[in-house]
């Protein structure tokens, strides 16, 4: 399917690694030039020099979205190259907390880099593409943000925030052109969360084969549908449906990439 992205331009917070990366990869294959975004110069120079063999167009911003000067620094570098059609504000950051150990402190520093780095940049490249009466605005969320656990609260509360803000930034944008929406992923199966079910799969009783620790994690840890674990790649096809014209009719809306681990009706 052609998704008509070729001639739009894309910014993906936190796309030097990870998740961002999968989006940036897949957008660039579907024609959009991408702008890869990180605080790491060589990991995003890395990304974009991927897409750019593959065929297709990429640049990099570089900056720290929690401060007002990084988020300019970003926006600045993403504009060089013309208006940004398409910003997934992916970028965030989260630690394993319980109620006692996170301190208000914390609490700041993880809003700072979930939801006010987002804001920014909101601020500094919605506005244009309201001018041009077509835009895009993606936020990455989470399941938790309806379904809090007990740990990492300060993280979960967070995700609610940014669900929060997408739908209210839909309802601003009506009748201009540019929609709001949520990619909500379950429990993906990027490196780091691999390499960390392998070490303790051991002392739970998983066994040492990758199938088997995968479908042990999936029926205690996530429970869903599926009996796995998402793969970056299917956030990344869910993200790109939504930057392209062909979601013109979404809205406010929240897509659920979780294999079934959020049970709801709406």
């Amino acid at each position: 399917m052609d998704l008509k992205l070729s001639g739009k331009r894309a910014l993906i917070t936190g796309s030097s690694s990870g998740l961002g990366e999968a989006m940036a990869l897949l957008l660039g294959a579907e024609g959009a030039e991408v702008v890869v975004h990180g605080r790491d110069g060589t990991r995003a120079k890395s990304v974009a020099a991927a897409i750019v063999e593959a065929g297709g167009k990429a640049g990099y911003a570089i900056g720290d979205l929690t401060t007002d000067a990084g988020a300019d620094a970003v926006a600045g570098a993403a504009l060089e190259g013309g208006p940004i059609d398409v910003l997934v504000n992916n970028a965030g950051s989260y630690a394993h907390l319980s109620w006692t150990d996170a301190t208000p402190e914390d609490w700041r520093e993880t809003y700072e880099a979930n939801v006010i780095s987002g804001v920014r940049m909101i601020q500094r490249l919605v506005p244009r593409m309201r001018e041009r009466g077509w835009g895009r605005v993606i936020t990455i969320g989470g399941g938790l943000a309806t379904q809090p656990m007990n740990t990492h609260p300060q993280y979960n509360a967070t995700l609610a925030a940014r669900h929060n803000l997408a739908v209210s930034l839909a309802r601003e944008l009506k009748g201009t052109g540019v929609t709001s929406n949520v990619v909500s992923p379950g429990a993906i199966l990027v490196e780091a969360v691999k390499n960390l079910l392998i070490r303790t799969a051991p002392e739970r009783g998983w066994g040492e084969d990758w199938e088997d620790i995968e479908r042990a994690a999936s029926e205690q840890l996530v429970p869903n549908d599926t009996g796995r674990m998402g793969r970056p790649d299917e956030i990344a096809a869910a993200v790109a449906f939504l930057a392209s014209p062909l979601a013109d009719y979404i809205s406010g809306a929240t897509l659920r990439v979780d294999g079934g681990t959020v049970r709801s009706v709406q």
